[in-house]
Order: C-alpha cells, then sequence, then structure tokens
C-alpha cells in the first residue's frame, strides 16, 4: 500500500482526521469546516510515528533534496522532524514562532550552520503562513531553504501561492483530495457527504454559510 494511503487508513482509524459534513467542526479561526485534523495523535505509537518520518525520507531521496538540516516548526513539527532526522542522520533544529523574549531571545533553538540546506517539517498546511514564517526566519540566519515536508495540507489555492511566491516546494504527505477519494473508496463516507466535501473544497470559508450551518 503506498505511503498516503497507509496515512490516510491510520489517520482514520485513530481519529487524527474526522469528517462530518453535517455537523461540521469550529476551527480555531470560528469558521464552521466539515474536516478536523490532530496529527497530535499520531505521535501515541512508535509504528505511526516511524511511518510519518519514513514517508518523509522517501519523499527527500525520491526528490533528490540535498538536506544538511531538519528543520521542526514548535510545536507540532518537532517530534516528526526529530524522528526524521534520526532516519537521514542529520542535525536537528528548530524554529518558535517568535523570539524568546528572554535569555537569548532566540527563534530557532539548535545549531544552524550558515549555508545549510534545511527542509523544514510541519504538521498540517492550511495558509502556510506559519511554516513560512519559519521558512524566512531560517533564511535570514543563513540557511538554504527550498523544500518544507508536511503530513496533511489542504491545498488551498492562496496556501499554493504563497508557497510559490516564496520559492519553497511544498511536498504534503496526504492531501485532501487525496483523503475523500480514499475515504469514498473505503465507505467511510458516501457519495453524498463526497459532494460536500467536495462544495467545502471550492470556497471553503463560505461553506458553512451556504449550507446554513
Amino acid at each position: 500500500m503506498a505511503h498516503w494511503k497507509r496515512i490516510a487508513r491510520v489517520a482514520l482509524d485513530i481519529g487524527a482526521i474526522r469528517i462530518n459534513p453535517e455537523k461540521p467542526f469550529t476551527w480555531a479561526s470560528g469558521y464552521r469546516m466539515p474536516i478536523y485534523n490532530d496529527n497530535r495523535l499520531l505521535l501515541d505509537e512508535p509504528r505511526h510515528r516511524f511511518l510519518i518520518a519514513e514517508s518523509m525520507q522517501a519523499v527527500i531521496e525520491s526528490k533528490h533534496i540535498a538536506v544538511d538540516c531538519i528543520a521542526g516548526t514548535a510545536t507540532a513539527g518537532i517530534p516528526h522532524a526529530t524522528t526524521l532526522a534520526n532516519l537521514l542522520e542529520t542535525s536537528l533544529v528548530y524554529v518558535r514562532p517568535s523570539s524568546k523574549q528572554h535569555g537569548l531571545k532566540n527563534q530557532i533553538e539548535g545549531r544552524l550552520k550558515a549555508g545549510q540546506k534545511v527542509v523544514v517539517v510541519e504538521d498540517l498546511v492550511s495558509t502556510g503562513g506559519s511554516v513560512l514564517k519559519a521558512v524566512d526566519a531560517l533564511r535570514q540566519a543563513g540557511a538554504h531553504v527550498t523544500h518544507c515536508l508536511c503530513i496533511f495540507s489542504y491545498g488551498f489555492e492562496d496556501a499554493e501561492a504563497a508557497f510559490q511566491k516564496a520559492g519553497c516546494h511544498l511536498h504534503t504527505l496526504l492531501t485532501f483530495q487525496d483523503l475523500v477519494a480514499f475515504a469514498e473508496e473505503c465507505g467511510e463516507i458516501d457519495s453524498s457527504q463526497k459532494s460536500l466535501l467536495d462544495g467545502w473544497y471550492q470556497n471553503p470559508f463560505e461553506w458553512a454559510a451556504q449550507q446554513g450551518l
């Protein structure tokens, strides 16, 4: 079974991804959405952590991505970045959303060397804003960053445009569209639910109001 299908199966089985078009979830943004993602549940079992890291390693190898250092985004990207760095036997750093207000006031923790080729690891990409801030911080510190790996991405057009503008390639292990196709294939959702999800994908931020939810 392909890596992305194994991830989809595990994520649905353990509730790391939940789908409910009839009773949408409220995101932190306040929007009502038919899908909810909590990749932190993938941390529970070693086999799940290795599945994510090995899938990311496969992307790096298949794309011939040169890497000297793995950078995890704080906090959700850190554990997956750690496992991946161990597999690749590279150095590891992590990036805070902003600099600390005390001590050395670091935003990047760990030993980052100028000129290193760094691959950023994030767990979830929606708009892409937070991970691209990490990319910018690493670049300002002298790193070469042109690739980002994430477990799941919704594939919003605005996010794809933001990554393109930043000159950073986003590699997603499991996309929203692949997830929906897999869920229908496995009987996790029916055709009417798939139609609702497809409608949400076309207009995610207006979808709930259009559905009267």
